[in-house]
């Protein structure tokens, strides 16, 4: 059967939304509402899976899930078009986990590198959430049965067992599927990778071989999608370079992180490619390169930072926003729920 394009994007409320957030991933979901039906989720039930210090306890969830939303809105994301809706308010996202608990093998999460990052060396202390979250995963993107997943290169893994697990349920209950009215046994599609063009990979300001993070000491090693002009000026002129002046060719960027870091920005943030702002500044110091690269920063961010301060201020307006999306995205899910549990053969009010 042909599958209704559908693309899923999920993003964790953690807090601190940065420009590596930003550039990274919300400025290609921006750009994906262009020509594709787009789902925004704000997964805040897989914040939870760390231990409560990591994901701040109750009133700091509600406040990331919020400043997600607002980041969201605020660069540019339409949520009348669009759906935007945090996971929670559907049932069907914990339903559809346990029945995909029940098609996933063990062989396949204990082959999960995430896990093994995040739990690091005292995995008998981490939480049962934490090592089924691939699964969990999966049900969000099949619960609206999307064909299309924009994912990072730490992502990729996962989706390949969003496949896998679609692929198995569709194996294992073919028969039924077709019984369903599915005449060529696909009930989940197989969602691919979206490819929007290599994300900016963004780094530290303080130490350009290091990603910018939100886990960061120093807020001078980020920029945040809060920060007024003043803040973002003031980052920006602290940010660490070294004592030569800009290359003229991309190549000499190589051995220079800090250059290489902030060039990137610039060049993603004007929309241009790092060799045409080195025609435009190589050979001059990071003074001057500097004070052009704050004024395309805070051009692009504060009006962001603005709005995003102006939404998070009325939390009642973004509680509509998600209540209003999340009746939207209830619509597909009961829909996908009906069907699958009819298709396991689960009894059910009619």
């Amino acid at each position: 059967m042909a599958f209704v394009e559908r693309v899923f994007s999920g993003v964790q409320p953690t807090g601190n939304l940065h420009l590596g957030n930003y550039l990274g991933a919300i400025v290609n979901f921006v750009k994906m509402q262009e020509t594709y039906n787009c789902i925004y989720c704000v997964v805040d039930m897989h914040a939870i899976t760390q231990g409560v210090d990591v994901w701040g306890g109750p009133a700091e969830l509600a406040r990331n899930t919020r400043e997600v939303t607002a980041a969201f809105i605020a660069a540019g994301i339409d949520a009348k078009k669009h759906i935007v809706f945090n996971q929670s308010q559907i049932a069907g996202h914990a339903e559809l986990t346990w029945i995909f608990n029940c098609v996933a093998r063990i062989g396949w999460l204990n082959r999960m590198t995430q896990f093994k990052e995040k739990a690091g060396k005292d995995r008998e202390n981490a939480s049962v959430g934490l090592y089924d979250y691939p699964v969990l995963m999966a049900a969000d993107i099949l619960l609206y049965r999307a064909t299309h997943v924009p994912v990072g290169e730490d992502q990729k893994q996962h989706l390949e067992l969003s496949r896998d697990i679609a692929q198995k349920f569709n194996n294992d209950f073919v028969d039924s599927i077709r019984g369903h009215g599915f005449a060529d046994g696909l009930f989940f599609p197989q969602p691919e990778p979206l490819i929007t063009g290599p994300a900016t990979r963004v780094m530290s300001l303080r130490d350009g071989t290091k990603k910018m993070s939100k886990s960061d000491a120093s807020d001078n090693s980020r920029i945040n999608l809060t920060d007024d002009a003043d803040t973002i000026a003031q980052k920006i002129r602290k940010a660490k370079t070294d004592p030569e002046p800009l290359p003229s060719e991309e190549k000499g960027l190589e051995t220079r992180p800090e250059a290489d870091n902030l060039v990137g920005i610039y060049a993603a943030l004007a929309g241009i490619s790092k060799q045409d702002v080195l025609k435009q500044f190589g050979g001059g110091q990071f003074s001057s390169f500097k004070n052009a690269l704050v004024e395309v920063c805070v051009t692009k961010l504060a009006p962001i930072a603005a709005e995003m301060k102006k939404l998070v201020a009325d939390p009642g307006h973004v509680d509509a926003v998600l209540a209003d999306g999340a009746n939207r995205a209830r619509g597909i899910a009961d829909e996908t729920m009906r069907l699958t549990k009819d298709i396991v053969g689960f009894i059910r009010q009619r």
